[in-house]
């Protein structure tokens, strides 16, 4: 044993022999000189008291809703519930009389959309959007863009298929039902509108639109601008639009600069004649 061993041995043999005032050295040797406790006899240790602070509650998201049609706050129906739209005195309430629709499909595209939108906001032009599912997907908020800038969002299938009448229901039903879903949780819009691609309407297709409570909407006048015939024809023909008809361009699938600009000419010179522009 070393030195240091018998000292302690020593010393505790010595407290043995004093009895309980020897006990108390015993334990203050046992908690060791170096605990705090024994520096400052009566402290009491604490703890830091645990705080449970409540997680932040996510902001809810609105719950997505159809858009009303600006004449009327009652839902729309059709004079022919059977057969697509092509003009504004088929739907019941018809709008105002010397009232056009611009409709605008194959979007969002990220160059043209936006010019479309601005050259729109200028000329305080409110029109109806019926865009592709898969272009919702990809472009989230340009979507919301059109649908915060008031104008009416409407379904126009989730990939644009070609030969869209051709589709057996169960195709029909994805195509239309992803779209419907895909727009409605993007935009905060539930579609209320339906055209099919190309116009290839069939009666599977208009039944699948109605169990999806959309009605099914074509058009009246087409400048065909997805095949760029030339800014001047496209603007000839939208001018010639007379009350009630709906017009027919696109801002996506492809180049569509020629529609920009048609639209800055026709625009302007449909208002001069005196019709109105409106959304579904």
């Amino acid at each position: 044993m070393g030195v240091v061993d018998s000292s302690v041995a020593s010393r505790r043999k010595a407290l043995w022999l004093m009895g309980a005032a020897g006990f108390a050295c015993l334990a203050a040797d046992s908690t060791g000189s170096n605990s705090p406790l024994s520096a400052r006899p009566g402290t009491v240790a604490r703890t830091r008291p645990v705080v449970h602070r409540p997680r932040p509650k996510p902001t809810p998201k609105p719950t997505p809703t159809p858009r009303p049609a600006p004449w009327t706050p009652t839902r729309l129906t059709a004079l022919k519930p059977k057969e697509p739209i092509r003009d504004l005195k088929e739907l019941v309430p018809p709008p105002p009389e010397q009232t056009i629709a611009l409709t605008i499909d194959d979007g969002p595209h990220p160059e043209w959309t936006p010019k479309v939108l601005d050259l729109l906001a200028e000329h305080q032009v409110r029109a109806t959007f019926f865009i592709i599912g898969a272009q919702v997907k990809e472009f989230p908020q340009l979507t919301q863009r059109i649908a915060a800038a008031g104008h009416q969002i409407c379904n126009h299938t989730m990939t644009h298929p070609l030969s869209f009448d051709d589709l057996s229901k169960k195709e029909l039903r994805k195509e239309i039902g992803e779209a419907h879903d895909r727009i409605a949780q993007v935009s905060g819009v539930v579609p209320v509108f339906f055209r099919a691609p190309g116009g290839a309407w069939s009666p599977a297709v208009v039944d699948v639109v109605a169990e999806h409570g959309m009605l099914p909407i074509d058009w009246a006048v087409d400048p065909r601008d997805w095949a760029r015939p030339g800014v001047g024809s496209i603007r000839k023909t939208l001018t010639a639009s007379e009350s009630g008809n709906i017009l027919l361009v696109h801002d996506g699938g492809g180049d569509r600069s020629q529609t920009v600009k048609a639209l800055k000419g026709a625009i302007p010179k449909l208002k001069k004649r005196g019709l109105s522009f409106v959304a579904l």
